[in-house]
């Protein structure tokens, strides 16, 4: 085997990087998006909303907890126990529920890491849970035979959680100092400075940028993911190429002399706003909770979640249904999913969610090989029903019929994915003309009664449905 040559951290050299077949190959991969902003169990952006007076998180704060001048975020994380957490039952749920991959957050913008951190220690081994939580998932995903990837979301910490350095504006507490002020709590909280806002550090200090540096090179060196996850472009300039070209190299010496890693970020343009730096094939674009616009060229992500990305009580989850035919219209345009599923803050699942995992996974069962080990073929569908491109567009609305597919390729078989039933026959014009020799379903023993016209595939539907949401043709050609 031939020893690939190092990267260095200049954009040049980045975009020598090539995406790994594995991941090309496995188009789906569940993500535990779990830490201690679960524990009220109301969502989103705890840490930074709590201590934002006119917020929904603020009010239900001090009615539960306290005013975040007596408890605050210091506290919540205490209260974080994890005492239900079975890292390898739940692993195996997501084995059977599809996923070749699985990946972990190991610290968002919380300024909190789940993870044996030698740089921070605000971390899940000495607060809260008293675990390596990363470690227990990297250990039981990689037992499990899958690919293990951790996601951070550290470098907005510097300005997103500086919220807890303000104070009410009105009522009892109007003016008393949140407990973001406290100077024995600055590890944690973070020195103060002029940014509140919510998206990219506008002027991190140096020490801030080294810290972020340290920790994530200390995720990367102690778990050695194949995957690693920035929730934004790649930071900081210079000190993020440095962080990149190092996750890259550390893989290459562990893989034997082969980029084997997967480092996905996000193009700042999709979000209109500054979330750090973005050169094309650099890594793997990852859209959040949304869909490129036709058939992409290079390999592709979608992050999304079945509700929201913490733990919700309130929350409505996605159908199975939108799931499969996300992914359907994802693999189709060169993609692959990362799909969250919330956890409680005991570590377990809601019977919804669970029902979600195992409900998708009976859909793999038939159609799995319609997705995994595909490439795009030369259009991605057929149908006037689409997903609305771009970050937090794919939503539940879109309405398939039997007039809608999805396409993908192996070898000489093309699948075509039926978004909609029907009792009759699909009709699919892209195929017309190819030199067609068997059509069958997925699931369906017997072959399917087919008719190639001038402008159409004619394909008979079968007497029962062998799955839900979406079925798959399997077309043989010469």
């Amino acid at each position: 085997m031939s020893i690939q040559k190092a990267f260095v951290p200049e954009w040049k050299s980045l975009q020598h990087y090539v995406c790994p077949e594995w991941f090309r190959d496995a188009k789906f991969g569940i993500w535990a998006h779990w830490g201690p902003q679960c524990v009220p169990m109301v969502g989103d952006w705890y840490a930074r909303n709590m201590y934002i007076q006119s917020s929904g998180a603020y009010q239900h704060h001090c009615r539960t907890y306290g005013h975040p001048s007596k408890f605050g975020y210091k506290d919540i994380v205490k209260l974080w126990k994890a005492e239900r957490f079975d890292p390898e039952a739940l692993i195996d749920l997501y084995k059977r529920g599809g996923a070749k991959f699985f990946a972990a957050l190991a610290v968002h913008h919380d300024n909190f890491d789940c993870w044996n951190s030698r740089h921070h220690p605000w971390n899940s081994v000495n607060v809260g849970p008293g675990r390596d939580i990363v470690g227990e998932w990297c250990k039981a995903a990689r037992t499990a035979g899958l690919k293990f990837g951790v996601t951070e979301h550290l470098e907005r910490s510097y300005n997103w959680f500086s919220t807890n350095k303000e104070s009410d504006k009105y009522g009892p507490y109007a003016g008393v100092p949140y407990d973001g002020n406290l100077s024995e709590y600055e590890e944690f909280y973070l020195p103060p400075h002029d940014d509140h806002t919510a998206k990219y550090p506008l002027n991190p200090s140096q020490a801030w940028m080294k810290q972020w540096y340290d920790r994530i090179t200390d995720l990367v060196d102690q778990y050695d993911p194949d995957l690693l996850y920035t929730d934004g472009g790649v930071p900081f300039g210079q000190i993020g190429r440095e962080m990149v070209s190092h996750f890259y190299n550390r893989n290459i010496e562990r893989r034997g002399g082969k980029l084997d890693g997967v480092y996905t970020l996000k193009n700042p343009a999709r979000f209109k706003g500054d979330h750090g730096d973005f050169v094309e094939g650099t890594g793997v674009e990852s859209v959040e909770r949304g869909v490129v616009e036709g058939m992409y060229p290079l390999p592709w992500q979608i992050d999304t979640c079945i509700g929201g990305w913490y733990y919700d009580m309130r929350t409505v989850y996605k159908t199975p249904e939108h799931i499969v035919r996300l992914l359907a219209d994802v693999v189709s345009k060169n993609g692959t999913m990362l799909l969250s599923i919330p956890m409680r803050p005991d570590g377990t699942l809601d019977e919804m969610a669970r029902w979600t995992v195992e409900d998708i996974g009976r859909w793999f069962d038939v159609c799995g090989e319609a997705i995994y080990g595909t490439r795009p073929w030369k259009q991605f569908g057929e149908g006037k029903a689409l997903f609305t491109s771009g970050a937090f567009a794919a939503k539940g609305d879109t309405q398939f019929t039997s007039d809608d597919f999805r396409f993908t390729a192996k070898g000489t078989d093309i699948y075509a994915m039926a978004m909609g039933w029907t009792d009759h026959a699909w009709k699919i014009h892209a195929l017309a003309g190819t030199a067609v020799t068997g059509v069958q379903m997925l699931g369906v023993k017997e072959p399917l009664r087919w008719h190639m016209k001038e402008d159409e595939l004619l394909v008979e539907a079968p007497a029962a449905r062998p799955c839900q949401y979406a079925w798959a043709l399997k077309i043989s050609l010469k």
